[in-house]
């Protein structure tokens, strides 16, 4: 094997396979430092809540319209207009595309 010399560095595969090891033994010694009484599938894998009791899946939904409550209701002067304009017809998207493209394009065009 010999080293691969580069303008931005070198390549030598088995420096890399040994950096590695080396790097892998550390840190699988870190790892033997850490605790040996935990169990999978107890208490301890829980999410700890300040205490709390953790709650069940449904309980723990959230609806967007409840996460976003504060943003709508601020908002709704021109949801209730954008509304309104929501057709559901791709050709309105693409028209109503067309047309601020055109808008931006002209303004750029005249700057």
């Amino acid at each position: 094997m010999f080293t691969l010399e580069s303008g931005s560095g070198f390549w030598n595969p088995i420096l890399w396979i040994l950096v590695l090891l080396i790097t892998f033994l550390l840190f699988y010694g870190i790892r033997g430092f850490g605790k040996s009484t935990y169990k999978k599938g107890t208490e301890q894998t829980k999410a700890f809540l300040s205490g709390n009791k953790e709650p069940s899946p449904e309980e723990m939904h959230i609806k967007a319209s409840n996460l976003y409550w504060g943003f709508t209701t601020s908002m709704k002067s021109l949801y209730s207009v954008l509304r309104k304009m929501h057709t559901g017809n791709t050709s309105d998207y693409i028209l109503w595309f067309v047309l601020v493209l055109a808008v931006l394009l002209l303004i750029l065009g005249v700057m």
